[in-house]
């Protein structure tokens, strides 16, 4: 069956704010659609992909109606949504016959909402992982069966919305088919992270496990009773993580960006990986996340060893009651260590922060801003907590604060989270004080400029003094343009964007 999986439209100032180095990203490999698209591939499908990250809305229909599948999926982030929705009305108009199916971390988390809010659009939902369900639904309307018996769907049936039960979580990670990478086309080399987060190009995206032994409140996650994997992780053996880095290389990749959520859940794993990588000789640089209280001097060392370049800690607040609030399973003083031991043996460190945590103060925001310089990363981010659906907090949200009705303001530019001990003014503020003061240091400068080697060191360092300007010359560009009042402490309406 002729299969076609689309990513809407969007271009990066949807996310972030013009002229700021975020806004100058291209866009991660879309690893879930490509796991899905080789499962389809592998059960005999004729099967494309179209990237809105790279291609306008008008260029997708034109290659949509040429293509004419019978199988539609789309996949949505939160802000996504309504682009979504456009886009199903829109491949519908051209192709009534099209089964459209959607996917992704939204409608995961509200399904049922999403097939009766498309106006018609949206035929089914995948809830949960899809690489095995998108197989079973398009053999299923290939052969004409039902689709009661397809676990971790919601679909039409006649009028009415059914919603299937959910599919177990898939134990056996080694026997899904790699990513189908070659889909990606001439526009494979352009998959870029964010500016100062790779070293060589082009750049690969692997994941080595599924899941998170954490219970962050504002991280979503579907196996939130643990029942699967060991507490809640789902591993790919090291050989079969090696034998895709592997192909990787053999494809040209130059880098590879470990999106686990934390590299080293497993301390004896991670050791084994660095290992392997020295052991099959494969020549890659790489980036990747743990937690803090996770890595030691050692492992920091073994990862340096086998081509690891830079990590990523969560530090996300400089006040430990916050920390606590955050559900994060860590103390100021396991942050601290972990980027002395990072630097210590050579690594380059990234440490995103968070800005409006329930029950944060202004005082205590600007310990945290403090608490970045002191630490002093060679990348610092100061994000708006934002409650997605699916979270702790947004299902709680009646205890900690309030969040905007407009799914468009789930971005890194607002604040779609207003705790009652702040305003959503003093949140945008507090992140482009945080960005000045921590860029705009000149000792920090100086450092930069000391180690510039590259053409990627010297475009990344361009897009940030740029956007250093951008911060000085312009106020309030975390302000949504939209968003014209000031909102009081908990003045928000509470409203259910779920």
């Amino acid at each position: 069956m002729k299969c076609a999986l689309v990513i809407p439209s969007w271009i990066p100032e949807d996310l972030f704010p013009t002229k700021t180095a975020g806004s100058q990203i291209n866009y991660w490999q879309p690893l879930g659609t490509l796991y899905v698209a080789s499962s389809l591939i592998e059960q005999g499908h004729e099967v494309r992909f179209y990237n809105g990250a790279f291609m306008s809305h008008q260029e997708i229909m034109q290659q949509l109606q040429e293509f004419a599948p019978r199988f539609v999926g789309l996949y949505s982030t939160t802000f996504g949504w309504p682009r979504a929705v456009t886009t199903a009305k829109a491949i519908k108009a051209l192709h009534d016959e099209a089964f459209i199916c959607i996917g992704g971390p939204y409608p995961t988390a509200v399904a049922e909402q999403c097939l009766t809010n498309s106006d018609n659009s949206i035929d089914a939902v995948i809830f949960g992982e899809a690489e095995i369900t998108a197989p079973e639904l398009v053999a299923a309307l290939e052969n004409h069966q039902t689709l009661h018996n397809i676990d971790g769907i919601v679909f039409r049936h006649g009028d009415q919305v059914v919603k299937n039960p959910p599919r177990e979580l898939i134990e056996d990670l080694d026997s899904l088919p790699f990513p189908a990478r070659h889909l990606l086309g001439e526009a494979e080399e352009h998959y870029l992270p964010p500016p100062a987060t790779y070293k060589r190009t082009p750049v690969a995206v692997v994941i080595t496990s599924r899941g998170c032994n954490r219970r962050c409140i504002y991280c979503s996650q579907f196996d939130q009773k643990r029942k699967s994997g060991v507490r809640g992780i789902r591993y790919r053996s090291i050989e079969n993580v090696l034998d895709e880095i592997e192909y990787c290389l053999k494809r040209g990749y130059k880098e590879i960006k470990f999106i686990d959520d934390t590299l080293a859940s497993d301390y004896d794993r991670a050791m084994q990986l660095c290992q392997g990588i020295k052991e099959r000789g494969l020549d890659f640089t790489w980036f990747a996340s743990a937690c803090a209280n996770q890595v030691d001097k050692p492992l920091l060392q073994a990862m340096k060893d086998a081509g690891c370049w830079a990590i990523l800690f969560g530090a996300e607040s400089g006040v430990q009651k916050n920390l606590n609030t955050l559900r994060k399973g860590i103390k100021l003083e396991h942050v601290r260590a972990a980027v002395k031991a990072a630097k210590e043996v050579g690594l380059k460190v990234s440490t995103p922060f968070i800005i409006g945590i329930p029950g944060e103060t202004y005082e205590e925001a600007l310990k945290t801003i403090e608490f970045a310089i002191e630490l002093n990363p060679d990348i610092a981010n100061f994000h708006a907590l934002t409650p997605f659906p699916g979270t702790h907090l947004h299902n709680n949200i009646e205890k900690y604060g309030s969040i905007a009705h407009n799914l468009e303001e789930y971005t890194y530019q607002g604040a779609a989270f207003v705790p009652f001990t702040m305003s959503r003014r003093q949140i945008q503020e507090l992140r482009q004080m945080a960005f000045k003061r921590f860029y705009g240091r000149p000792s920090f400068l100086f450092k930069k400029v000391l180690q510039l080697r590259t053409m990627s060191d010297c475009k990344a360092a361009y897009n940030g003094v740029r956007s250093l300007i951008w911060l000085y010359l312009k106020k309030g560009i975390f302000n949504k343009k939209d968003n014209k009042k000031d909102n009081k402490k908990g003045s928000d309406k509470v409203l259910n964007v779920g």
